[in-house]
């Protein structure tokens, strides 16, 4: 029997019997769809943290009192205990890290925007260096940054973000603006690039002041102030760098020889590494989940294979007695099991990637459509349908013509 035969036959079976073909086929879309739409969010989501949920390039890299990202909370109370970094310990640094290329410092609170009759609680405020924005690969634009003067004398300047000028400002000209930040009024000097949502957060919901300005309204409020640097390149310089701002802080914070660091220096990729890390055991235990559909699909297409064999026993004697082999019978049912499956798998397919892009248009989550994924989806929905219509294949090419030809219509 020719293979475009055998498959032609398997797809006329498939047809005469619709109904019963798409409910066989539940399972297997099941289990595809969702390895679809797993794969898609998870890719999607790292790919979206490891361009914005952290914030800043490749080869800035942070010291901080506690690491970005604390996962236990015994390390949270022990990273409690540390002593704070400070501004002598910013300044420091930026004076003696010959191979950080910029060097900023951070702190930051949360507090209320006034505006007018308009105001905005629950806002990021930051106090930042001048070299911040470039930290934070964002771009000033409209008006400027601050300079190293607004810093040292302390001015009441602020640069804001997109959130505060759509919904305390309005359509006005925000330049030269004067807002109230927790009781003090401060003059809009510069307005900061839209970011967008991160998982359905405004990521523009914030005020930057100068950081001497920061210290001067809230005082050190116990706060530990965070180390950003530039290093001007990936890989062996970023090494260099991160090793220059270790060293020079151990000895600012007298940490003894061969003893842990009493501060943490994180990097974009520790956190993307942490991410992925995370989301990677996620999609293991979704995949996992899906795999049991799959079986369950394979299971119940081999259950109606064999109710396919006994309906069609008279059908296999007459083709036996017109001299197919047991060989052409037992192709023709492996087809019929792995189109059937196949057909699934382009279902689950569709679905999946539809069921990922509606979650991204209902609450914004990101999402990225993986070849690999589809391809693989295929290919494993194709196989269970062959590995579990062998055993009816293999009794539909078993059958004795004379005892199939007795069979009744």
């Amino acid at each position: 029997m020719q293979f475009t035969e055998a498959i032609k036959l398997a797809l006329q079976s498939l047809w005469a019997n619709k109904l019963r073909t798409v409910l066989t086929l539940v399972g297997v879309v099941i289990g595809v769809a969702s390895v679809i739409a797993v794969v898609t969010l998870v890719n999607g989501a790292n790919n979206y943290v490891a361009t914005k949920v952290y914030g800043y390039g490749a080869d800035v890299f942070t010291a901080s009192k506690t690491p970005q990202v604390i996962t236990n909370y015994k390390d949270y109370i022990r990273f409690q205990k540390r002593k704070n970094i400070t501004m002598d310990d910013y300044a420091a640094v930026a004076d003696r890290c010959k191979t950080c290329e910029t060097v900023g410092a951070l702190l930051d609170t949360t507090g209320k925007v006034v505006y007018g009759s308009q105001s905005s609680g629950d806002t990021d405020i930051r106090g930042w260096t001048s070299t911040m924005p470039v930290m934070y690969n964002l771009n000033v634009v409209e008006g400027r940054a601050f300079t190293t003067g607004d810093d040292s004398r302390a001015q009441h300047d602020a640069i804001i973000g997109s959130d505060i000028v759509d919904n305390l400002i309005g359509g006005s000209e925000p330049l030269g603006k004067t807002i109230r930040v927790d009781g003090q009024d401060y003059t809009v000097i510069g307005v900061g690039e839209k970011q967008g949502k991160t998982l359905g957060q405004s990521q523009d919901n914030w005020v930057a002041i100068p950081i001497n300005t920061f210290i001067h309204q809230y005082g050190d409020m116990n706060k530990s102030v965070v180390i950003y640097s530039k290093a001007g390149d990936t890989g062996p310089k970023l090494e260099v760098a991160s090793d220059e701002l270790r060293t020079i802080l151990r000895g600012l914070r007298h940490d003894a020889p061969g003893a842990p660091d009493s501060f943490s220096v994180d990097t974009n990729a520790t956190f993307v590494g942490l991410w992925k890390s995370i989301s990677s055991s996620f999609a293991v235990v979704t995949i996992a989940i899906a795999a049991i559909s799959l079986v369950v699909g394979g299971i119940v297409i081999m259950n109606i294979m064999l109710v396919s064999v006994t309906e069609r026993t008279r059908e296999i004697g007459i083709r036996k007695a017109l001299g197919a082999r047991r060989a052409d019978v037992m192709l023709q049912f492996i087809i019929e099991s792995g189109t059937m499956s196949l057909f699934g798998g382009i279902a689950g397919v569709i679905g999946g990637s539809l069921v990922a892009k509606l979650i991204t248009v209902l609450v914004g989550f990101p999402t990225s459509i993986q070849l690999w994924s589809i391809l693989v989806s295929l290919f494993v929905a194709g196989a269970v349908g062959i590995f579990f219509g062998v055993y009816p294949a293999r009794k539909a090419a078993m059958l004795d013509p004379i005892v199939a030809l007795r069979a009744e219509l």
